[in-house]
């Protein structure tokens, strides 16, 4: 066979013995690289990246596992004076980066160390140029303080959004934020709020099979997400659920009120609440529902952070169970009766199952209500 005509190349799809080579300039064979190197890079890039910074990356690893992609490789370098850069190691131009960082504290990072490392790492990533760049952050910080409740407060939600968006990030994906429609309104970027309540539904159907179960807002604030949970409850039950609140009033980090609505006599309570913190605004609810006559008590939270007194508080006989997604590792509760009781949910397959519809563009709607 002789060589192709001159106005027709070689194609990288497909294969040729040496008769065909044998006959080719180099400019031919040239072309046919180009080719095959564009045809290379095309199928790279439908393929997203994923990163997780060193304190996240035991959870990075487990969005990998889902996802089916091995994690990026990156440099986390710290100076002396307590300064410190990041930098990724693979190239990341024209590609949709995704970046998993938990903004909580440990032992070796604070929540500022955590925030300030993601945040210049994003840049780094939109300076090498990457197509887009989203912000998986299983848990966000500063999400409390979301208005004013006194004079020249602060209102950190927006603040901390306006640095996602100063360094470019695209989208920011989290779970169970504690005030859904200000983490919606603060990001002038797409964001994406995932639930854990399927997680919770799954873990309490069986448990729940032969007794009657009402949900309990641990404060009239979080009624609409206890709502929420009561409902996806009861249709995987078959049967209603009840619902409850309780009173709350806080001053100067003073919590009061006894008082709940609802019914909860000889039935299994279910608080539930977006974190567990201190643990007293729990403790409190536990007492109360205790007092009325609930046969069970459960505390589930979708962040458990468990600072100061909470394994004390928590302790008691009052509480059956608590239940927490992996989003915060409780690595404050040592050992003892509070993490006797303990379950921890995996949100792992949830967010990996989220970056590969937002790469695709598929539905994060019906990945929350499947």
């Amino acid at each position: 066979m002789g060589p192709p005509c001159c106005n027709t190349r070689p194609s990288s799809a497909l294969i040729f013995d040496l008769r065909q080579v044998a006959g080719w300039t180099s400019l031919d064979l040239r072309y046919l690289k180009a080719e095959a190197a564009r045809a290379y890079t095309a199928a790279m890039i439908q393929n997203p990246v994923l990163f997780a910074l060193d304190a996240s990356r035991e959870f990075g690893e487990k969005v990998a596992l889902r996802l089916g992609l091995p994690l990026s490789p990156h440099e986390e370098h710290g100076f002396e004076d307590g300064e410190h850069k990041s930098r990724p190691l693979a190239s990341v131009r024209g590609r949709d980066v995704f970046v998993v960082q938990s903004l909580h504290a440990d032992a070796s990072q604070s929540v500022n160390d955590r925030l300030c490392r993601l945040l210049f790492f994003i840049g780094a990533l939109k300076d090498a140029s990457a197509a887009s760049v989203t912000a998986v952050v299983p848990y966000l910080a500063y999400a409390r303080k979301d208005q004013k409740s006194k004079p020249r407060d602060p209102v950190t939600t927006r603040y901390v959004a306006r640095m996602f968006e100063a360094v470019g990030t695209d989208r920011v994906v989290t779970l169970d934020v504690h005030n859904l429609a200000a983490y919606q309104n603060a990001f002038r970027c797409a964001t994406e709020h995932l639930q854990a309540n399927g997680l919770f539904v799954e873990h309490f159907v069986p448990l729940l099979r032969g007794g009657e179960a009402v949900v309990v807002s641990p404060d009239a604030g979080g009624i609409k997400r206890a709502e929420s949970f009561r409902l996806r409850l009861a249709a995987a039950l078959g049967r209603p659920v009840a619902a409850a609140f309780a009173e709350k009033h806080r001053s100067g980090n003073v919590l009061s009120g006894e008082l709940i609505v609802g019914d909860v006599q000889g039935r299994c309570a279910i608080i539930l609440d977006d974190l567990i913190s201190t643990g007293s605004t729990i403790a409190r609810t536990v007492k109360a529902c205790r007092s009325l006559g609930a046969a069970s008590v459960y505390a589930v939270a979708s962040h458990g952070l468990f600072v100061g007194g909470a394994a004390q508080l928590l302790a008691g006989d009052a509480l059956d169970g608590i239940v927490v997604t992996d989003t915060v590792p409780p690595f404050r509760l040592g050992e003892g009766q509070a993490r006797a009781k303990l379950t921890v949910l995996s949100t792992a397959p949830l967010f990996a199952e989220a970056i590969r519809r937002i790469h695709e563009g598929g539905s994060i709607v019906e990945l929350l209500e499947g």
